[in-house]
């Protein structure tokens, strides 16, 4: 369920039977013809549906991550590492303090991995406390199902083309890209990754059938609901 409707109340009593929680954590970046907000949209919603079954509470996505590439993108906006950790820390400080001690944080984006080394770190200050870093969209079952749709799927191609993250107003492209230089991408300025990548799409087709998406995202809540579910190191 999302926490948005839930009030401190019907909280309190909820930790008087479990104490797990969900923070989806995305970023506002470029990808290509979708919105802005894919990485935010996917985690959130991947979660809730995930939780769903279980009753278990989901905090509103972070929307805002690290992504330094997408600069020369506009509307594409990036937090320094520091940032994000110090934003996460004080989220997970103010859980802890309100009684979640086991808290499934689902990502969405792959420049916020910094967080998983924040959460052994907090954990060594919190021993009772149990946080986890759950990519996804990369996960191996969920992946298995991309892979099984279509081996070549990156950033802003057909694979983050679901019907809540495409735009009315800007269609796909039809055909396939190819894979960009990804050696001289990671290498490059945010106004070279411009150039090297064009419309955003790093390579792959733009779309696939709703059917083979559903597909896809089916495997991504099963697997998020499994991650949640545990077990958990510090269950009873």
């Amino acid at each position: 369920m999302r926490i948005a409707d839930m009030n401190w109340m019907q909280v309190e009593r909820y930790l008087e039977r479990d104490d797990r929680c969900v923070l989806p954590i995305g970023s506002t970046e470029q990808h290509a013809q979708l919105s802005l907000c894919v990485d935010a949209i996917l985690a959130e919603r991947v979660a809730v549906e995930a939780a769903e079954p279980l009753g278990v509470p989901v905090y509103p996505a972070v929307p805002f991550g690290v992504a330094p590439y997408f600069q020369a993108f506009p509307g594409s906006v990036s937090l320094r590492v520091e940032t994000l950790l110090a934003v996460v820390r004080d989220l997970l400080a103010s859980m802890r303090r309100s009684g979640f001690r086991r808290v499934l944080m689902v990502n969405g984006h792959g420049g916020n991995a910094p967080v998983g080394a924040l959460a052994q770190e907090l954990m060594c200050e919190w021993p009772e406390m149990c946080v986890r870093l759950h990519n996804w969209w990369n996960a191996p079952a969920t992946w298995a199902a991309v892979s099984a749709v279509d081996p070549v799927g990156s950033h802003g191609s057909w694979m983050e083309n679901f019907p809540w993250t495409r735009l009315a107003s800007a269609p796909a492209p039809e055909g396939v890209k190819p894979m960009v230089d990804m050696a001289a991408l990671r290498a490059g300025s945010p106004e070279r990754v411009r150039a090297l990548v064009g419309d955003g799409n790093f390579g792959g087709a733009w779309a696939k059938s709703d059917e083979e998406m559903a597909r896809v995202w089916a495997a991504g809540v099963a697997e998020t609901r499994e991650a949640l579910e545990g077990p958990w190191p510090n269950q009873s």
